[in-house]
């Protein structure tokens, strides 16, 4: 009896969404607003007046990076995902500010954890108490109430996302978007990855470009973002946003950035110098990775139990993803002459987690990212292995 109230409870709880059509899912967009969007495994096709909208914000709010004959240092923070493990690039960043040496980012791109990071880095280290809150204070009960029957039965995910939202709506308010909006004016770029699961590929979102638009649902597609990028598939429930083609209303499922992968800083097929010479332009250019999360084996025994194997199998297909997305970063970098500059957390620092947000282990990274960050941490200049 239980088992059939449950069934008919899940059946009746909401309507089906109208997903977009297949022929229709290119041409997809956010209702009013224009630009803020892209997927993340092929260049733009409106690439030039995307680059050409950018210098025209740096010519007028930071004439000497263009002028004639300049040669402008530019610096990229690439964010990946990890979960708690996000308390070390939190870390790491507050301890680089502590360090002097950090720079102001051209561009910052988050995933997952990353993308929760990266509004706060893209503004500096004003914010580097926040992300030392939001790391170190909130433990699973903050983020997460599980209801694992429900999401067995007829639901869309083993946990309830209620108070993982009341965090975003907390932290990502009016103000913090005022302040995106004023950055993004001044020809900077906040970069958000979330995967289109309808569509099976990476979507990359201009948030500074969202908070600029003067949209009345800039703040809550934000919000939408930040959550999305971060709801782990069957974890937490996917996120659904609204978007427009051929004159009808659709809903589009997103998910953890993560899901397609795991750190992001432009297409691949995107080549640097022919948007240069075109704009006459000769920068020096930085990539900073932080990965959250260790690049070496972790060994443990696996109990042989379905969720278990599942669970296992799982997260070591996202540390491989997430190395390979590493070596596509490396690859990107050499093509366009950008100097490749690598974090991650080291393999001596062991995970003592008893849960999936432990504040006690998330101190301990933060701690440890602090550290290495004001002594000057020592960035890798390539991949594992190379």
């Amino acid at each position: 009896m239980l088992l059939t109230a449950l069934l008919l409870a899940s059946c009746a709880s909401s309507a089906p969404r109208i997903a977009v059509p297949d022929n229709l899912i290119a041409q997809a967009n956010v209702a009013g607003m224009t630009q803020i969007r892209f997927w993340g495994d092929q260049a733009p096709p409106n690439l030039a007046e995307i680059t050409k909208a950018k210098y025209l914000q740096m010519k007028s709010a930071r004439p000497k990076l263009v002028k004639k004959g300049a040669r402008p240092s530019l610096s990229f923070l690439a964010i990946s995902g990890g979960g708690s493990e996000g308390a070390f690039g939190a870390g790491l960043l507050a301890g680089w500010s502590e360090n002097g040496t950090r720079p102001e980012f051209e561009i910052v791109t988050g995933v997952s954890t990353g993308a929760l990071i990266a509004p706060f880095a893209f503004l500096g280290k004003r914010y580097d108490p926040v992300l030392k809150e939001i790391y170190t204070k909130y433990s699973t009960k903050d983020f997460l109430t599980k209801r694992p029957i429900k999401g067995l039965v007829g639901g869309d995910a083993l946990s309830d996302n209620k108070p993982f939202k009341r965090l975003i709506t907390k932290y990502f308010d009016a103000a913090l978007m005022a302040e995106l909006a004023r950055e993004h004016n001044r020809g900077r770029r906040l970069l958000i990855g979330t995967t289109n699961l309808d569509a099976q590929r990476p979507v990359i979102w201009n948030a500074g470009g969202i908070a600029a638009s003067g949209h009345p649902q800039a703040l809550e597609l934000l919000r939408k973002i930040f959550l999305a990028s971060a709801s782990i598939p069957g974890a937490f429930p996917p996120v659904f946003i609204n978007v427009t083609a051929d004159g009808k209303t659709y809903q589009e499922m997103h998910v953890d950035g993560g899901t397609t992968t795991q750190v992001f800083l432009m297409p691949s097929q995107l080549v640097l110098g022919t948007q240069d010479r075109k704009l006459k332009l000769r920068p020096k250019r930085k990539l900073y990775i932080i990965r959250n999360g260790r690049l070496s084996p972790e060994t443990k025994p696996v109990r042989d139990r379905t969720l278990s194997i599942a669970s296992r199998s799982i997260s070591t297909l996202i540390k491989s993803q997430g190395i390979g997305d590493l070596f596509r970063l490396h690859a990107f970098a050499r093509k366009n002459k950008i100097a490749f500059k690598l974090a991650f957390i080291p393999k001596d620092m062991k995970n003592t987690s008893t849960e999936a947000f432990d504040t006690a282990y998330m101190k301990k990274l933060y701690d440890l990212g602090f550290q290495l960050g004001r002594s000057g941490y020592k960035w890798q200049t390539t991949p594992p292995g190379l």
